[in-house]
């Protein structure tokens, strides 16, 4: 669907005014009420995903300078104004401050970050999820749309906002602190670590990588999505390591210039 500056929203009806031309609910025509709620409903997941698609094509076909906001993980934007001193990471997703590049750059990257999204959104994560280092919990609320989510991480203070996110777009999930490098103690279908495989030393990976492995069932799915850097691991060398800790298959792509995509299963 084109882009409207005001409609009707196609769930409930409401009369919507967007704030500017780069706004998803003018390309979902959602309100923002039903758009951030979109993670438990079949319909509005697919006019999330179809507005993402939309915008992200309308930037590349017109060249637009103007910097859109980036947009988040579906039901992920900040409710409410996080602890002071806990923001850095959503600073840094919303390219806010000192994490903005300009216009041009922010505006590439809420189009990757967009193509992020939606390619998480569309792995077959389902049943019982782990989020390991899941942090002010970003990419929580998508993930608790797909299965029952554990968000773990160790530091108590950034579950709390994690926590606040959540519930604001009805999502829940089980948060607890727990370091990422402790073992499994269970099994489950599906592992995401989002911005935690680049803080890893090189030479601490492979173990990491097994480490989640651990935590899978046979058939098991690891997802994650990870920030580019010269010091970045390989694509090639990053499926090598997986297959090494023990995943039977894994493919690792990158956008055109800000993010490391990867998934693996586990072997039987």
């Amino acid at each position: 669907m084109p882009f409207r500056r005001s409609f009707d929203c196609l769930w409930c009806g409401r009369r919507w005014e967007t704030r500017a031309a780069d706004d998803l609910e003018g390309w979902a025509q959602l309100c923002a009420d039903c758009l951030g709620s979109a993670g438990d409903n079949d319909f509005r997941r697919a006019r999330l995903r179809s507005g993402l698609a939309e915008r992200a094509r309308a930037g590349r076909s017109e060249g637009a300078l103007a910097a859109p906001t980036p947009v988040p993980a579906p039901a992920a934007a900040p409710a409410a104004a996080p602890t002071a001193g806990l923001t850095e990471r959503d600073d840094r997703y919303l390219r806010r401050g000192r994490f903005s590049g300009g216009p041009i750059d922010d505006m590439a990257w809420g189009m990757e970050l967009d193509s992020a999204t939606l390619w998480l959104d569309g792995l077959p994560l389902a049943g019982q999820i782990v989020e390991l280092a899941a942090g002010t919990g970003w990419w929580s609320p998508l993930l608790a749309g797909k299965g029952e989510l554990w968000a773990y991480d160790e530091d108590g203070p950034s579950l709390d906002v994690a926590r606040r996110r959540l519930v604001a777009h009805g999502a829940r999930a089980h948060l607890h602190v727990r370091d990422a490098w402790a073992e499994a103690d269970r099994a489950v279908d599906a592992v995401f670590c989002g911005g935690w495989l680049g803080r890893i030393e090189p030479e601490r990976l492979l173990a990491f990588l097994a480490l989640v492995r651990g935590w899978l069932a046979p058939g098991g799915r690891f997802a994650f999505i990870d920030e580019r850097s010269d010091q970045s691991v390989a694509p090639d060398e990053l499926e090598r390591s997986l297959i090494a800790a023990g995943f039977a298959t894994a493919a690792v792509t990158v956008t055109s210039r800000f993010f490391v995509l990867g998934e693996a299963v586990a072997g039987s």
